[in-house]
């Protein structure tokens, strides 16, 4: 059975550096890493007192990983206005939290070396918990600055809908 349906000439695998992160119905600017989606279960172990001597597991609660996403820091305000939602020092005492908007659900899609969509995960109910606006600068050292978010939030899931593109292919006779 081949690895894809639709272009069974392909071998590879996808690769990880064609990717958007989508929030409030946007592509996120910048976005130049995310870290990986990634859900643990909690093992629970139990035995009877007549069991042998060896315990029985079954799953217990789900963890969903906070994600971390950077990117160049720039003008754009996108990161700090999100996490001024958690918490902003500049609102009257007792407004410090944007109760009622400060969770999202965002979107990453990821995309062939064509640009095409081939995969999405749909990520549920997260808000920044951290976030980092300015690196530590260092002038010995010419490296682009980067912001840093990381997201906590309740899941994800794969969206099913988007389908295996059809990939462009040399037409020349």
């Amino acid at each position: 059975m081949p690895e894809f349906n639709v272009n069974v000439h392909r071998h590879d695998p996808y690769k990880t550096y064609k990717f958007r992160l989508i929030w409030d119905g946007r592509v996120v600017a910048g976005i130049s890493k995310v870290s990986a989606l990634r859900r643990t279960t909690d093992v629970v172990t139990h035995r009877s007192g007549n069991d042998p001597s060896s315990t029985r597991k079954s799953p217990g609660a789900i963890q969903f990983e906070p994600i971390t996403i950077e990117r160049g820091v720039t003008h754009d305000l996108e990161f700090e206005r999100w996490a001024n939602r958690v918490w902003n020092l500049q609102a009257a005492r007792g407004a410090e939290v944007a109760l009622k908007d400060f969770r999202k659900d965002v979107r990453l899609e990821l995309c062939n070396e064509a640009g095409q969509l081939v995969l999405a995960y749909n990520i549920y109910r997260c808000w920044p918990s951290e976030i980092e606006v300015l690196p530590e600068l260092d002038a010995n050292h010419g490296v682009t600055a980067i912001q840093r978010l990381v997201l906590q939030n309740e899941g994800w899931e794969r969206d099913t809908e988007v389908a295996e593109p059809a990939e462009p292919g040399d037409n020349a006779a």
